[in-house]
């Protein structure tokens, strides 16, 4: 009693399909599969399609996911992260009190209740860690600085999901939150994690590139993406073969072809995003009033 059965390799829920070449396509429906790693993970029983964008994910893959988890936990308590649950189903009022309702776009899924009081899933978490933050209005500067993760599902309404996992409708993502006592903590913080992002790939032997990005519908006034270099990757990325300089093409003024440290020749290449920072600055905690007690007794926004 209490202790789990060992199961047979016999009786594994793995359903080999080895006929997904042109059986099921990226959509869950009849087509073309629209890369290797898609067509391989049909193949070996890992993932099933659900609906376009959406995935079963089968006992070998949660097995596997399972394991990530656990390594990305470890790297990111040692750097002090907690670990909260957030629900997916967020406010439509903190997302219009952000002025993210209307930026988002049609990529947000947006639902009402029996009652019409609106909602979206979540993509991402700023406006309700910030809210749930603001609403301990005791929070005290020796608290700081407060690291909340989670790792949990997330909702894009993608218009054309392709490449399996890659671009979902429905995916796992690791997001962390953090509040600081000032600019120059928080600046300490962004290096900190950024580190612990460094690290995490190099357990799992990712040969990632970290480079210049734009702060997108997250917002903030510096970011970059944890790359991997794929063919398959929709981003465009230029590298400075010395390693002076990376950056994602959209953040480029023109058409950059010169490292700006060495003047070497840039290379080009496309990557796949494996992790994004983002420095907020008050943002967000401006707009929940999301404050912590100064030594001064006085309220500062985190």
């Amino acid at each position: 009693p209490g202790r789990a059965k060992r199961l047979l390799l016999s009786q594994l829920f793995q359903p080999f399909n080895l006929q997904a070449g042109g059986d099921v396509g990226c959509d869950g429906r009849a087509g073309e599969l629209s890369c290797r790693s898609q067509k391989l993970m049909l193949q070996a029983g890992l993932i099933h399609p659900a609906s376009p964008g959406c995935y079963h994910y089968l006992p070998p893959t949660v097995r596997a996911m399972e394991k990530l988890i656990r390594v990305m936990d470890e790297e990111m308590q040692a750097v002090g992260g907690q670990k909260v649950n957030m629900p997916s189903l967020s406010s439509a009022e903190l997302w219009h009190a952000s002025g993210r309702w209307d930026k988002m776009g049609t990529e947000l899924f947006r639902l009402e209740d029996r009652h019409g009081k609106g909602y979206c899933l979540g993509p991402t978490h700023e406006e309700a860690v910030t809210e749930l933050v603001a609403a301990h209005s005791n929070l005290s500067y020796k608290q700081l600085p407060l690291r909340l993760y989670q790792i949990t599902r997330k909702f894009r309404d993608e218009p054309k999901p392709r490449f399996g996992l890659l671009r979902s409708r429905e995916f796992y993502m690791k997001d962390m939150y953090t509040f600081d006592a000032s600019e120059e903590a928080a600046r300490q913080t962004y290096r900190l994690v950024c580190d612990a992002y460094c690290s995490l790939f190099d357990r799992l032997g990712l040969p990632f590139v970290k480079v210049r990005a734009a702060t997108g519908n997250i917002g903030g006034t510096t970011s970059h993406e944890f790359q991997l270099p794929a063919d398959i990757g929709e981003d465009r990325l230029v590298l400075c073969p010395e390693g002076h300089f990376a950056a994602n093409v959209e953040t480029l003024n023109g058409e950059q072809t010169s490292c700006p440290t060495c003047g070497e020749k840039l290379t080009q290449t496309r990557g796949i995003e494996v992790g994004h920072t983002f420095y907020l600055g008050t943002k967000y905690s401006s707009v929940s009033n999301a404050v912590f007690c100064s030594p001064e007794n006085k309220p500062q926004l985190a």
